[in-house]
């Protein structure tokens, strides 16, 4: 019989955007009474199933939340897809913290999750006790962007999930060295079918439009503000990093270490954007910060 606290609960709570109300659903692992709760929160298209396998080593310790963020896996989509904005998330995320209505949680953020992270953090009051920023910072490589914008918004549907899941395979080979059984399940937690039943992404392909339009002078502002929100964090703070990352540069890490929270960072080998943190050296990182 399986321990009750390897099983994840699905719940909900509704957030507001400015064009209306929109349910977002997390899951949620180990004892609903535990004091001690960690925020776990995904990449720009991935869902909160990427954590199922970190959530089951720290739920003896944590109650493991792990939201869809909104326009992604079982989450409500936004109405006009130009809210997808780093600040209608973080909005979210405080909704959800009012939601659970603990006073003090630790977060880790993977890509955009870590972004949420890293705005939150920023915020006067806020009750983030330790913060673990999963290969992102205030700089993000335009180049790596531009990758990563030019698949988002692309409609794709396969005749099989085979198919789909080879295509998810070919675009997150950066993920870095992974069992059969890990890649299939990386590409069934992003695959849903539609009525007809084809095999597509599961995600609200609208979440292009944010970045399509972001300037170089947008940008350039939005990395601005990132970097003074990074250095007003006070949390003590993990950096990991893939060692291979196209998104955050041995130089901005290094700058991450010497500003703001002083983040310690681990990097892994033969990884590039971003560590999945389903192997066994990657949930110890975070395991021995989170401990300590």
């Amino acid at each position: 019989m399986k321990n009750a606290l390897d099983q994840a609960r699905i719940d909900s709570v509704q957030c507001i955007s400015p064009s209306g109300l929109h349910r977002m659903v997390y899951k949620e692992w180990g004892d609903v009474n535990n004091p001690n709760v960690i925020l776990c929160v995904h990449g720009v298209t991935r869902v909160s199933d990427d954590f199922d396998d970190i959530a089951r080593a720290l739920a003896s310790h944590y109650r493991v939340i792990c939201p869809d963020v909104v326009g992604r896996g079982r989450s409500d989509w936004l109405r006009n897809p130009l809210h997808y904005q780093l600040p209608q998330y973080v909005s979210d995320m405080i909704t959800l913290l009012a939601r659970i209505n603990v006073p003090t949680v630790d977060f880790l953020g993977t890509s955009m999750g870590g972004l949420i992270g890293i705005g939150l953090a920023s915020m006067p009051g806020n009750p983030l006790k330790k913060l673990i920023l999963n290969d992102v910072g205030p700089v993000l490589n335009p180049e790596a962007l531009a990758r990563i914008g030019d698949y988002i918004g692309k409609e794709m549907r396969f005749a099989s999930e085979e198919e789909g899941a080879a295509y998810i395979r070919s675009i997150s080979l950066p993920f870095g060295p992974h069992t059969e059984e890990q890649w299939h399940k990386l590409s069934a937690d992003v695959l849903r079918q539609d009525k007809d039943g084809m095999w597509i992404r599961h995600y609200d392909l609208g979440l292009a439009r944010s970045i399509q339009a972001m300037t170089p002078e947008v940008a350039q502002a939005g990395e601005a503000m990132l970097w003074a929100a990074y250095s007003a964090i006070t949390s003590p703070t993990l950096l990991l990093r893939g060692k291979d990352s196209d998104l955050l540069s041995v130089e901005t890490a290094q700058r991450m270490a010497r500003c703001g929270p002083c983040a310690s960072i681990v990097e892994f080998d033969g990884v590039g954007h971003a560590p999945t943190l389903v192997q066994h050296d990657q949930i110890a990182a975070v395991r021995a910060f989170l401990m300590s």
